[in-house]
């Protein structure tokens, strides 16, 4: 069945008859066994498509406004001509003509319809925007690209997709602070909840200006391996949990994503929020802060969290240390190594004096062994770390004393949608990824695309208005 081009002055209720005239005619050569299901399937969603274009041409032309002059957020503006112009909806791509203006004194020029309708980049419906945001978000543009093919409404390329991130991400990072701020009024705290647990790391991530052809020739020059992270750099992922009495995760876990920055600024102040808004809502919880043993996450955690907080360093992390210790004592992976581990491990674990008693065993083997430098760097790891190594005393209190919901943060945020093979990540671009796959994760994201969609739109006025309080979208 042959379908009628999309025009923009075909009106709503004639796309929609012609609609019914051809699906009927369709079930009929359905009941003729014309044409099997599969074909069915795929011609009635192909009519249907074609009409959600007419009608989004049909709405999004009564978008528009022709007048010889308006107002656009109480400043002036002129007509200077009407021109048709390409927008992409969820039913597929649409053209319509509109008006555009310019502004006194100024050399750009305004779209009135693309203002009213919340026109996301000059191209995007706003449904259309989120839904291909959210889409790469989990998928590579690519991915994505081919889903939006088969599923036979809007075909967005791979190159459109791949800018929308990056032109999200200028927006919402402009207004992050009030946007944060905003989403964090619909998050629930729930009621069985009697602890938050806080919890960041970093995860190394390919970049495209990370240097990997200089740093891999400095490798090749001073007689270095040349494998490894070259041209990576640590992003660094955050999160925060409910736990119940029974020790128990409950609720949405918030989940935080930044790119590489210096002592990972941004993601300890919105942490910092976070917990700040949890608190206030819910002063009784007890908050407790696991990392892994890096030394800038333990400078801040010791600073931002509030008096009474539970520390914890990562059990994981410490059984790693304390194994490395073993090998150096022993020798690597030999029978005494496996054994004294396991026991010193329980004993770490469980006893109330666990970190204490591996701190003299190690000290018996640093004395016995004063040249192996490794049990010097391992006994000096478990004094500086023993604060925060009560870990029978945690436990029995039914908090958690490993950082795995952090850790699998990085797999969930990062290794999942930014590490396949041959990728390369800008700041920008990564960045937007991160924000709103982190916001879909915490069940955020719509929210969070009502203030985007939000910061698109502008007040047009036909007469001047008597007082206006300016509102623009800040780039």
């Amino acid at each position: 069945m042959l379908l009628m081009p999309v025009s923009h002055t075909m009106t709503a209720s004639s796309a929609v008859l012609a609609a019914i005239e051809r699906l009927h005619a369709l079930l009929k050569r359905v009941e003729a066994k014309e044409v099997t299901f599969g074909e069915y399937e795929r011609e009635s969603r192909a009519v249907l498509a074609q009409v959600g274009r007419s009608m989004d041409a049909v709405a999004l032309q009564g978008e528009d406004i022709d007048e010889p002059v308006i107002w656009i957020d109480g400043v002036r503006c002129r007509r200077v001509g009407r021109w048709e112009a390409p927008y992409l909806g969820f039913s597929g791509e649409i053209r319509v003509e509109r008006s555009l203006y310019r502004p006194d004194g100024e050399e750009r020029t305004l779209c009135p319809l693309e203002l009213c309708a919340g026109i996301i980049e000059g191209y995007w419906t706003p449904a259309a925007a989120s839904f291909a945001m959210w889409s790469v978000a989990h998928l590579t543009p690519a991915e994505a690209s081919e889903l939006f093919r088969r599923s036979g409404g809007m075909d967005p390329s791979r190159s459109t997709l791949d800018r929308l991130p990056k032109a999200l991400s200028e927006g919402w990072e402009a207004q992050r602070t009030r946007f944060e701020e905003s989403v964090r009024v619909g998050d629930e705290i729930p009621e069985s909840a009697v602890a938050v647990v806080v919890s960041l790391d970093g995860i190394l991530v390919p970049m495209k200006d990370g240097k990997r052809e200089q740093k891999r020739q400095a490798a090749r020059s001073n007689g270095k391996e040349t494998r490894g992270p070259a041209g990576y750099r640590e992003a660094s992922c955050g999160t925060l949990s409910f736990i119940d009495a029974e020790g128990e995760r409950v609720g949405e876990t918030r989940y935080l994503g930044r790119m590489p920055e210096k002592n990972k600024k941004t993601l300890k102040e919105s942490l910092e929020d976070e917990l700040l808004s949890i608190m206030e809502q819910r002063p009784e919880l007890k908050v407790v802060a696991v990392a892994d043993g890096a030394r800038d996450n333990w400078t801040w955690l010791e600073r931002a969290m509030p008096e009474g907080s539970v520390l914890v360093l990562d059990f994981f992390h410490a059984a790693e240390h304390l194994k490395r210790a073993m090998d150096c004592a022993y020798g690597k992976d030999s029978p005494e190594t496996l054994a004294e581990f396991a026991r010193l491990r329980l004993l770490l674990r469980d006893h109330p004096e666990g970190a204490q008693k591996v701190i003299n065993a190690l000290a018996y083997q640093r004395k016995k062994y004063p040249r192996r430098k490794a049990l010097k760097t391992e006994l000096t790891y478990f004094r500086l770390n023993k604060p925060k190594m009560a870990y029978a005393e945690v436990q029995s209190a039914k908090l958690p004393i490993g950082s795995g919901i952090v850790e699998a943060a990085n797999k969930t945020l990062v290794t999942v949608r930014m590490k396949r093979a041959g990728a390369r990540w800008s700041i920008n671009g990564g960045q937007g990824v991160l924000t709103f796959r982190a916001l879909a994760k915490s069940g955020r994201f719509d929210r969070a695309w009502a203030l985007v969609e939000g910061t698109y739109v502008q007040q047009v006025d036909l007469n001047k208005p008597a007082k206006v309080l300016p509102f623009r979208r800040v780039a």
